[in-house]
């Protein structure tokens, strides 16, 4: 259905059985996708998180236990492996500056988070921007989004504090799209964004 090879077979499972039924659509279309694009407004996306730093995030959770944020975890870095396949999706990130200055799990869970995160922007298929504090009010106030597209499909998934939707509307695709390019606007250049990192790194 997807084009692919079989590697559904393999990610899929252990996501599903963990995550909410209303994310469980979400991973299918996240890996027939030849271009995700995320905007993050709190956090770093999960594609791109580390075990330590998601570990870190789970348990933030409402009423979290240790054993279902290890098998939550243990979901995530699986979907992570689309980016590590032989054909992977572009992978287009614009993260808010607060996402950077936010210290989840601490200094050093942060430390190594970050520098994972530059270790993945090396990567020719893999871009994170910055859109700095200074650009004060923006059209990403109002939540996080991703897109995904394949050769023929397009979907979006929005998700709040309790929920999350997969979208395939076009008129909301449209206008996430117009959100995506007003943030692409603001956002730093890749050599401006590495320098940014390293400086939070080093405070």
């Amino acid at each position: 259905m997807f084009g692919l090879d079989g590697e559904l077979l393999e990610l899929l499972p252990a996501i599903r059985d963990v995550n909410p039924v209303w994310f469980r659509k979400w991973p299918a279309i996240e890996a027939a996708a030849r271009s995700i694009r995320i905007y993050q407004l709190a956090v770093i996306p999960g594609l791109l998180q580390t075990a330590d730093y998601a570990r870190a995030v789970f348990e933030g959770e409402p009423g979290a236990m240790s054993g279902e944020v290890e098998k939550a975890i243990k979901a995530r870095l699986q979907r992570q492996i689309i980016l590590s396949q032989a054909n992977p999706p572009s992978l287009s990130v614009i993260l808010d500056e607060s996402v950077l200055l936010r210290c989840i799990g601490g200094p050093e869970v942060m430390t190594a988070q970050l520098a994972y995160l530059l270790d993945m922007m090396a990567r020719p298929y893999v871009t994170v921007r910055i859109v700095p504090l200074s650009a004060r009010s923006t059209a990403g106030l109002i939540g996080p989004f991703v897109l995904a597209s394949d050769d023929g499909t397009n979907a979006a998934f929005l998700e709040n504090a309790e929920t999350g939707e997969v979208i395939h509307q076009i008129e909301v695709m449209h206008k996430l799209n117009q959100r995506w390019e007003l943030l692409s606007g603001l956002a730093q250049p890749t050599y401006e964004t590495i320098k940014i990192i390293k400086r939070v790194m080093e405070a």
